[in-house]
């Protein structure tokens, strides 16, 4: 995760876009031409098959954060944007990690997974492969208390969120 500067905030911004060829270039070159930086990014299918959501942190300060919508809101096929309230919304990620696996490393290993309530997804006599879903403080930490073992490997989907409560980011009206 990319440190944030004392100016700067961290926010998710939700999009919903046209489940359409091409659509992830132009949301993400818009973003390349106007120098903002992403800090992670996940896309995937919906509830409705017509449209893919794009779920992106990033940092900056008020004026970045107001020029991004604005910005998304003018591109052909986003048909919604919001940012999401972090006290009223449910984030978190994936960590696929291998590890190595030395005896005399096995007590920290576990002491790690059991705390982290991660999961042991692969294991040969060299390496272990580990899974851990939660917030973004919880996977730093994981790998902060991981990395004496020795990581080979990592991959991290980037934040995935929802807003808490019974609507729907496509039932609430458009702001623009």
């Amino acid at each position: 995760m990319a440190e944030v500067k004392k100016d700067e905030t961290r926010f998710v911004i939700a999009i919903y876009v046209d489940n359409k060829f091409g659509v992830l270039t132009r949301v993400t070159s818009m973003f390349t031409r106007r120098g903002f930086n992403i800090d992670a990014l996940t896309v995937g299918v919906t509830e409705s098959p017509e449209y893919s959501r794009i779920t992106l942190s990033m940092s900056g300060d008020g004026y970045a954060r107001a020029q991004m919508l604005n910005q998304l809101r003018k591109l052909h096929n986003v048909k919604k944007v919001e940012i999401l309230d972090e006290k009223d919304t449910i984030e978190r990620e994936l960590l696929l990690i291998k590890v190595n696996n030395e005896t005399d490393q096995h007590q920290l290993i576990m002491s790690c997974v059991d705390i982290f309530k991660a999961k042991i997804i692969d294991y040969s006599t060299t390496t272990l492969g580990i899974e851990v879903t939660g917030t973004s403080d919880k996977i730093d930490a994981f790998i902060e208390m991981i990395r004496p073992v020795g990581i080979i490997e990592s991959c991290r989907s980037g934040v995935i969120a929802l807003s808490k409560g019974s609507g729907s980011m496509l039932d609430t009206p458009d702001l623009f």
